[in-house]
């Protein structure tokens, strides 16, 4: 089953929804539902209302997130960075961008741009509230003024929180473009990422220690952490291969297998071979590629009368052997996939790299 589902399209970005977000969406409402005035609807009769209004305001708050993302994506198109899509998860949305600009202050206004948006939503909703307060006897005592000021007071506090300098949040970005106009890009993205991690710590000790503990601090810090510790070894790998042409570090002997053969016999040419991925070539022409995890989805019955040509994946991914390991690199990460057909510009396969392939790169430049 897909981790994400999409839901729309926005300036031209598709927006999906993490299976995780479906947990959130209950559990924010329920948050809301259960806290007091003015920071939820648990004093509403009837108790339904008080959900439908919680419920409300969760999605509102989450369509908040999104116009934070869209605010970071829409300056990061502006610079001529392509945009996969945007995700709402668990704890938040990520913009996937295909690469980040190596221009600090590029890189500094788009990671402003979010929290920006967030200010913008929050002070609008806090500015609206106080002049219809102003106007209409009553209203400040209303539900929607106490679901306006919960949007634009959690706004506010999410554009402050976005700053903090915990790489790879937006705060911690805009300290590595900082540290990228004294020193190199990779030493720039390690000690953003060192500060990241001191921050995640800080914040898991808090959440730990909170009476009673604060599980909400501790997920936040797991995810700093992570992040912080991904972006930087991804940084250093794309950094060094980016340098290194794929025609340099492809396996040029081309072990291919035929369409039309049965998937017990793929099985024991694979023992043999010792290799998890075979291209699939009639006629000089490739026709797809089969892994090691397709055979591993047929039944061993049925791997008698099955042929290669029934399971193979016919969407190969391909790239062209002038182009850099960095951008194999790339594409293996965006498409979750372990290895990559090279092919000449007639279209022809020159060779293929594997993440293996790329790993040894990567030791032997380090040395």
């Amino acid at each position: 089953m897909a981790n994400s589902f999409k839901i729309g399209t926005i300036i031209g970005i598709p927006i999906k929804i993490h299976i995780t977000f479906l947990i959130v969406l209950p559990l924010f409402a329920f948050v809301f539902a259960m806290n007091p005035e003015p920071y939820g609807f648990n004093d509403v009769v009837p108790a339904e209302l008080g959900y439908l209004l919680s419920l409300l305001t969760t999605i509102l708050l989450f369509a908040c997130v999104l116009l934070h993302e869209l605010g970071h994506s829409y300056l990061a198109k502006k610079y001529g960075v392509k945009i996969t899509d945007i995700t709402l998860f668990l704890i938040g949305g990520v913009s996937s961008m295909e690469e980040i600009p190596r221009d600090p202050m590029q890189e500094a206004k788009m990671a402003f741009a979010g929290p920006l948006v967030s200010f913008i939503i929050g002070g609008s909703l806090l500015l609206l509230n106080f002049v219809v307060a102003g106007v209409i006897t009553g209203f400040a005592d209303s539900l929607i003024f106490r679901m306006i000021q919960l949007l634009g007071s959690i706004n506010i506090v999410l554009g402050m929180f976005n700053l903090l300098p915990a790489f790879p949040m937006d705060g911690g970005r805009i300290l590595r473009a900082w540290f990228a106009r004294k020193m190199t890009y990779i030493q720039a993205t390690h000690a953003a990422a060192g500060v990241g991690k001191m921050f995640a710590f800080l914040l898991g000790l808090l959440g730990l220690l909170s009476n009673p503990w604060n599980p909400w601090l501790i997920l936040i810090a797991i995810f700093v952490y992570m992040g912080a510790s991904g972006e930087d070894r991804s940084t250093a790998v794309t950094i060094t291969l980016e340098k290194v042409p794929v025609a340099d570090v492809m396996s040029k002997e081309i072990v291919s297998v035929e369409p039309s053969l049965t998937i017990d016999a793929l099985t024991q040419f694979m023992f043999e071979k010792k290799h998890m991925g075979y291209p699939v070539i009639e006629h000089n022409t490739l026709k797809g590629i089969i892994t090691f995890t397709d055979v591993r989805k047929v039944m061993p019955l049925d791997r008698y009368s099955i042929l290669v040509s029934d399971v193979m994946t016919k969407d190969v991914v391909t790239i062209s052997k002038d182009a850099t390991a960095a951008d194999a690199f790339k594409l293996l990460t965006t498409n979750n996939i372990g290895r990559l057909l090279v092919v000449d510009e007639d279209g022809s396969v020159a060779g293929i790299l594997s993440r293996t392939d790329l790993i040894h790169t990567m030791m032997l430049l380090s040395e």
